[in-house]
């Protein structure tokens, strides 16, 4: 497989230290929203039906703070009827409801966990969000969500915080001394790019079949020869 060679020589080219942690975005990556109804856009939407200024990074407070449908109305001033309140809750569990696993992802991260290497989740999530994603992957080894962090990818705090919780330090891809951690996910900005100012290699997967790394067992698979070729 040609793919699969210039996957190899892209991960091993960098380095002679093995590799201990893999960490994957969530949405789009290792999760998918088969319904898709939108309901923090539609309370934005809502609060300027209702002549509300709101800012252009409005989304970005319900990612960097642990607010519900509520909470994130109250800030933002918007004003709900009961009848609006309960639609866009209902659109919330809807969309909550729909979130399912990449089955590449749940056999990938079982691959990576078989061979000793730890797994965290990065993403970018409102508060509803995280549980639901812990709740498909339970046994990963560390989980920063932005919510949490209180900051959003592409900011290195991020990415530095998913590696403390994994227990492996970032700045290494370039040691042939001390365990790398890599990071895929399917942001350029993101997760390929964003990462390697925080010291984590930063992998883009492409799931429309044009891109380099399109199914994370092959990804998966060439982490985990490229640690053997390194041990033996």
């Amino acid at each position: 497989m040609s793919h699969g060679k210039s996957r190899k020589q892209r991960i091993t080219s960098d380095s002679n230290a093995v590799i201990s942690g893999v960490v994957f975005d969530a949405f789009g990556t290792i999760v998918r929203i088969s319904r898709r109804t939108n309901p923090y856009r539609e309370l934005i939407r809502e609060g300027r039906r209702q002549g509300v200024e709101l800012k252009s990074d409005s989304l970005h407070i319900a990612m960097t703070a642990n607010l519900s449908l509520d909470d994130m109305a109250l800030t933002l001033g918007v004003a709900l009827t009961p009848s609006r309140r309960q639609e866009l809750y209902r659109r919330l569990e809807v969309e909550l409801s729909s979130i399912e696993p990449y089955a590449d992802a749940i056999e990938a991260i079982s691959l990576l966990s078989a061979a000793g290497i730890k797994t965290g989740i990065c993403s970018n999530l409102a508060g509803p969000y995280g549980p639901k994603v812990r709740e498909i992957f339970p046994h990963m080894d560390g989980y920063a969500f932005s919510f949490e962090a209180g900051v959003t990818k592409p900011d290195p705090g991020i990415y530095r915080l998913i590696c403390d919780q994994i227990g492996v330090e970032p700045g290494h891809y370039f040691s042939d001394t001390s365990g790398r951690v890599l990071m895929i996910g399917d942001s350029q900005r993101c997760d390929r790019d964003g990462p390697r100012d925080a010291g984590v290699m930063g992998f883009h997967l492409d799931r429309s079949g044009r891109g380099k790394i399109q199914d994370l067992v092959q990804f998966a698979r060439t982490v985990i020869d490229r640690n053997t070729s390194q041990e033996a």
